[in-house]
């Protein structure tokens, strides 16, 4: 058995990255799956059917309330209900900078996307997951919401700070009632979100010299987590912040 066996599952942002790795491990994990993105994710399900699993492909835009309530119905039409929402959707613009130089579209649109997308998107969510029996929550957060940079992207970090607020009270909120929330906090991980802030070696060096495992991390890695949280193996675990950074957290220095 799968285990996802039996449960839909929507992931925002499946075009490509971590969302269109986790609709694969989650659809080959017996989930069907709902791929929403700004675009089409035909892609992503060719892939899935592929494997064999189910998934279908929906367009969503997530700083559109009418749009995410527009997917979350057509997921719940596909198959019948929805029990995971992995609000995976994210983004960090290029001059996202410091407090004195990031622009206010820069900020405005960040928070737009990273906080307001992922409440619209719990908003329509939550009550097809209660009609649903219940399920679980992922937010996509980061490990920058646990720690400061000097090579910052205030925008950014501020945005996934305020995901794991929003997290602990939806977890609490819903705590009786079947829904559980946690939040996922990637590393830096090879896609196209982090490959612009490494556009030379030095670059590359001046964030990997803090990683103890010396190395970036994977989508796969990341959504490895993603699963543990989707699945019932997890079933006593609501309102925390899962970190998968290979170890960034926990050090002071790192292994020479």
């Amino acid at each position: 058995m799968g285990r996802l066996d039996g449960k839909v599952a929507l992931i925002t942002g499946a075009a490509g990255g971590m969302g269109a790795v986790a609709a694969e491990v989650f659809a080959a994990e017996g989930a069907r799956v709902a791929a929403v993105d700004l675009a089409g994710c035909e892609e992503t399900v060719a892939a899935v059917t592929a494997a064999g699993g189910e998934a279908v492909s929906l367009v969503a835009d997530v700083t559109d309330g009418a749009s995410v309530d527009a997917a979350v119905a057509a997921t719940v039409e596909a198959f019948g209900g929805l029990h995971v929402l992995y609000n995976n959707a994210g983004i960090s613009l290029p001059d996202d900078d410091g407090p004195t130089t990031t622009s206010e579209e820069t900020w405005a649109t960040t928070m737009d996307v990273n906080v307001a997308g992922l409440w619209r998107c719990c908003r329509a969510g939550i009550p097809a997951m209660l009609d649903s029996g219940g399920g679980s929550i992922v937010n996509v957060a980061s490990f920058v919401a646990h720690l400061g940079a000097a090579t910052p992207q205030l925008a950014y970090t501020t945005s996934k700070g305020a995901v794991l607020a929003m997290t602990r009270e939806i977890a609490v909120i819903y705590a009786r009632q079947g829904i559980r929330c946690n939040a996922l906090c990637p590393g830096p991980v090879l896609t196209p979100l982090l490959a612009k802030y490494l556009s030379d070696e030095e670059k590359r060096q001046r964030r990997l010299v803090h990683i103890p495992m010396g190395r970036f991390g994977e989508a796969r890695e990341m959504v490895n987590g993603a699963l543990f949280l989707a699945s019932d193996e997890s079933s006593f675990m609501t309102g925390q912040s899962l970190l998968i950074d290979g170890g960034i957290t926990a050090a002071y220095t790192t292994p020479e």
